[in-house]
């Protein structure tokens, strides 16, 4: 996800906490944005655990 996407979430987010909050459109796009992130979020934490080895004390994957 690129930094320009991650700008706009936390922009919404702030927005959010004001008193005028956000419109139907922004929510709309904020939920969409935080699935993308929370999709790339998931790919790369699996990426991480399957370049994980075990190796045993004898140095056996």
């Amino acid at each position: 996800m690129d930094k320009a996407k991650i700008d706009r979430i936390n922009e919404l987010a702030r927005k959010a906490r004001t008193p005028e909050g956000l419109t139907e459109a922004e929510t709309e796009e904020q939920a969409g944005l935080r699935r993308e992130y929370i999709a790339a979020v998931r790919a790369n934490f699996k990426r991480t655990l399957e370049s994980i080895e075990f190796v045993d004390g004898e140095d056996n994957k």
